[in-house]
């Protein structure tokens, strides 16, 4: 039976409204897998092939990251990244995880064009991966330096002879898990620790000689711990100039990177993960969730490091109204 006229306007109709609908579908799929892409890699996901200058903050106490690390790799890899900033504000942390990030930056150098630009404070392993880039930028008032290592555990001996607690342990040779905090420290554990601590520091005053070109001896009258503000770092060569990021992009166009490109931040995946201690010790004060990052400001996370410590931690902080 041949169709009325009226029916096959209203197929025809139909047809192009399931058309609509199917192009939409697709295009709203597309946009949510943007978004969902987006939200999981950010800046690095919409750069993927648009050429920037990528930007890495190094904030905080320095452990081994394999995040952070696994970044810089990706960064190191990503055919659009031309060059380099990594932003240090930080007073230093492990030894180990400072040579860990100080490893990676080199691998990374030798790739690309890398540059240190220095907020409030680059300090110990701070300013051992700072000097892992081949310029350094640091404000007038920046602190820079603390060059040096350091191990510190607590004497709970006083504590136990008051509350009348008494430790018993049986070991295999006596500088087994020493020094403990529930002995006091005996003097062949004090030259063992002072051995390893020397050792470790030696390493580091050679690594600030090599990539700051400086005779060691020069070297080791500035790593007596002492920190600098960036004006004086800059008179003593541990900086190369003063300045921000500004300087610093200036400094990659002199590597043959586009001075004009945009500067994209590569941020961490997880940005809130923070500090496993930190964040217990936030929920169980009844904290919010940013409550670990509050607590990781107030360097409760130094309290808990293990091992060597490059670390600057002063008795109280320089302010200026």
């Amino acid at each position: 039976m041949a169709l009325r006229a009226d029916d096959i306007i209203d197929r025809r109709r139909l047809r192009r409204k399931l058309t609509f609908w199917r192009i939409a579908a697709i295009v709203v799929a597309a946009l949510a897998i943007g978004a969902v892409s987006s939200w999981l890699y950010g800046e690095e996901f919409r750069s993927s092939t648009t050429n920037h200058i990528a930007k890495v903050k190094i904030e905080g106490t320095i452990t081994e990251n394999e995040e952070l690390l696994e970044r810089l790799e990706r960064i190191r890899k990503s055919p659009a990244v031309k060059g380099v900033i990594l932003s240090i504000d930080s007073p230093g942390g492990t030894t180990a995880g400072g040579e860990a990030i100080f490893d990676q930056v080199r691998l990374l150098a030798k790739e690309k064009p890398v540059v240190a630009q220095v907020g409030t404070l680059a300090a110990s392993a701070g300013y051992m991966i700072a000097s892992a880039t081949d310029h350094i930028v640091a404000r007038k008032s920046s602190i820079v330096g603390s060059i040096g290592v350091l191990v510190q555990f607590p004497d709970l001996t006083g504590l136990m002879d008051k509350v009348g607690i008494k430790l018993e342990e049986v070991k295999s040779s006596p500088l087994k898990a020493e020094p403990s905090p529930f002995n006091p420290t005996t003097e062949e554990e004090r030259a063992m620790i002072r051995s390893m601590i020397l050792d470790s520091y030696d390493w580091f005053v050679g690594i600030v000689a090599d990539r700051r070109t400086l005779p060691r001896t020069e070297v080791m009258t500035l790593a007596d711990g002492s920190v600098f503000t960036g004006r004086q770092a800059l008179s003593r060569k541990l900086v190369d100039s003063l300045g921000g990021e500004r300087e610093a992009i200036e400094w990659l166009g002199t590597k043959g990177v586009d001075s004009k490109l945009k500067v994209i931040e590569w941020e961490p995946k997880s940005s809130r993960g923070g500090f496993l201690f930190a964040n217990a010790l936030a929920k169980s004060l009844g904290l919010p969730e940013y409550g670990a990052d509050l607590l990781k400001e107030l360097g409760v996370d130094r309290i808990f490091l293990d091992g060597m410590l490059s670390v600057w931690h002063p008795e109280k902080a320089v302010l200026t109204d």
